[in-house]
């Protein structure tokens, strides 16, 4: 392939750049608005989505200390099992707009159009108003995105902070940058720390080596405003770790997700390396057992993200190979390292981690595989009438579209048409494409068009219809009629699936709400959750998300009840033999245990309640 060739300043008139730039704009304004119609457009449909998240919005939204430390409940028991940033923002809009699911998850919609106009001004610096375009939209209509920002999980803020903080990483590798753009990268990583722990860090070596390698300044310079990125990422993400550790446990919740009550353990095990090696204290284990290279293609993550994962990597590589001779700051290879290197290193976690990993997390690949098809297509289109390169343009629409075949396949009796269309136009654009280069440039237009619509077509109704499916429960999952997290539990919900009393029960739970700290507990707390949300009264996660924190212990729960702090104990089905489990905390079994012998068990709407007010005689 050839190299890059220096650009040559031609003189645009005035009038004509005026044109270009309404063009430019007008097309951002179409991608930002039709992101909004999909990700806002009947965005209650999912109701309270994940109710673990909704009922810790729901306690934080009333009580401060809740808000701060992400309570589960408003009388302060035990965390959710993650910082709180993501769960701030959705208290602010209860706080403003009232408890509601729409303004529950209006947060995340919000985050998926910023990420998606922060992607296009970032790709635009480095290869152009197309590029910016096509990658804007691969990012809105990636099946895994169209999921997560209509959703209350922690991942939308994670995204929209890690693509501000790569685009703070291209604007800091530019002639005459700021030395506070690599301040904002740190502050940008920092935050997204806060929202999701340690999977924030999987872009600091793309952010790193983009910037060591193409910033536009004296290596010494670099190394001084590398570190202080770094100075500013543990400032921004760190202050919150101490509080938490300095602030006296008897006067916050107990910390969700740790088995000794503790942030740093919860940041450094369950929700970091504990997640690569399966060896997660309290945690379940990878359920999907699927570990290895094929893992982002196959059943699980596959319809999520796959669909323009080798195209990335095609023009990844054709990208890098096209600018292989260009100067060392060259801005369209700082950008393929940035977010090249993004992409490659997520992926391979990804695809080798033996911890809890949720399909869903793959969104967290979507602004890269975005950035990288619109950054190599771009060159490569503009190189066109060479062989080689329209080869490669080729040889991508072709594959992408016989992938989101095999995708469109896994579901077959929805829109079967749509997989014959996809192969047949994406097999035409790609004989066109190849000789694009000799064509006259109407028809090559065409050709460009044919083969975005091929590409495009696969995800985007995939997206479309995931957009337009209900979800709940922790693990949504993309597709018509797919958004279901799967419980395990019966009667009294399971660890994902948040239960829904009926009327009786939640009349019996409201009843004398005033007297006590918490109208009931029961295990886990997704159980807990939809008690909550049903009453809108404080209802105790026993053992926390997964029911294997010793939070509280039996001695406390003894206590706790002695004391008239709770008034019911709801029996709750948890996944597997939980009360043989060996990873993490009995507490909650023993709990169960004793409150099932010492006190009477009623029937109530299909759930097993106790009275913990009326002991056994």
């Amino acid at each position: 392939m050839t190299a890059v060739l220096p650009e040559v300043a031609v003189p645009v008139p005035a009038s004509t750049a005026r044109r270009i730039a309404v063009r430019e704009r007008a097309a951002l304004a179409v991608l930002l608005a039709g992101t909004a119609v999909l990700y806002l457009w009947n965005l209650s449909i999912s109701g309270w989505a994940n109710g673990f998240y909704s009922a810790a919005v729901q306690a934080g939204a009333s009580d401060w200390t809740a808000m701060l430390f992400g309570s589960s409940d408003a009388a302060n028991a035990i965390t959710v099992d993650k910082t709180p940033a993501a769960l701030w923002l959705m208290d602010i809009s209860v706080r403003l707009f009232g408890l509601h699911p729409w303004s529950v998850l209006l947060p995340q919609a919000l985050e998926g159009i910023a990420a998606v106009g922060f992607l296009y001004v970032a790709v635009r610096r480095a290869a152009g108003p197309g590029a910016a375009l096509l990658a804007g939209a691969i990012l809105a209509l990636t099946p895994a995105a169209a999921l997560i920002f209509r959703f209350n999980n922690p991942d939308a803020l994670l995204v929209l902070l890690l693509v501000v903080g790569a685009y703070c990483v291209q604007r800091a590798c530019e002639p005459g940058s700021s030395r506070w753009w690599m301040v904002a990268v740190g502050v940008a990583a920092g935050f997204a720390f806060l929202a999701k722990m340690l999977q924030a860090f999987l872009v600091l070596p793309a952010f790193a080596a983009a910037y060591l390698i193409c910033a536009a300044a004296p290596l010494r310079t670099r190394l001084w405003r590398l570190v202080g990125g770094i100075v500013a990422l543990v400032l921004s993400g760190g202050w919150y770790l101490l509080l938490v550790e300095l602030w006296p446990s008897a006067s916050r919740p107990y910390i969700g997700g740790s088995q000794h009550d503790s942030i740093i353990e919860l940041a450094l095990g369950y929700n970091g390396l504990g997640r690569l090696t399966g060896d997660e204290v309290g945690g379940l284990g990878n359920m999907n057992h699927d570990v290895g290279w094929g893992r982002l293609l196959g059943s699980q993550m596959g319809t999520h993200i796959a669909w323009l994962l080798p195209a990335a990597l095609i023009c990844l590589g054709a990208g890098l190979v096209l600018t292989r001779r260009a100067p060392r700051t060259d801005a369209t290879r700082a950008a393929l390292i940035l977010w090249g290197g993004w992409l490659v290193v997520t992926a391979v976690v990804f695809s080798y981690a033996n911890g809890i990993l949720h399909p869903y997390y793959t969104v967290a690949l979507a602004p890269a595989i975005g950035a990288c098809v619109g950054i190599g297509v771009s060159m490569l289109w503009q190189r066109r009438s060479d062989l080689r390169c329209a080869t490669a343009l080729a040889g991508t629409v072709l594959v992408t579209a016989v992938l989101a075949a095999v995708l469109l396949g896994r579901q077959a009796e929805w829109m079967p048409w749509l997989r014959a269309v996809v192969a047949v136009a994406g097999i035409g654009a790609a004989v066109l494409i190849l000789v694009s280069g000799r064509l006259p440039r109407a028809v090559a237009g065409v050709a460009a068009a044919l083969a975005v619509t091929a590409c495009l077509a696969g995800p985007g109704a995939y997206a479309v219809a995931t957009a337009a499916s209900p979800h709940s429960g922790a693990i949504p999952s993309v597709g018509p009629g797919r958004g279901f997290g799967g419980g395990f539990g019966a009667g009294g919900g399971g660890p994902f699936d948040t239960p829904t009393p009926k009327p009786a029960l939640t009349a019996l739970l409201s009843a004398h709400a005033d007297d006590y700290t918490w109208v009931a507990a029961t295990v886990g707390s997704t159980n807990a959750a939809g008690y909550q949300l049903a009453t809108g009264a404080p209802v105790m996660a026993v053992g926390g998300f997964n029911g294997t924190d010793p939070a509280p212990t039996l001695q406390e729960f003894q206590k706790l009840v002695s004391d008239k702090k709770i008034h019911y104990f709801i029996h709750a089905v948890m996944m597997g033999n939980w009360r043989s489990e060996t990873s993490g905390s009995r507490e909650a079994a023993d709990i169960a245990s004793w409150v099932q012998s010492h006190f009477t068990a009623v029937p109530v709407a299909g759930v097993t309640v106790y009275d913990l007010t009326a002991p056994h005689s």
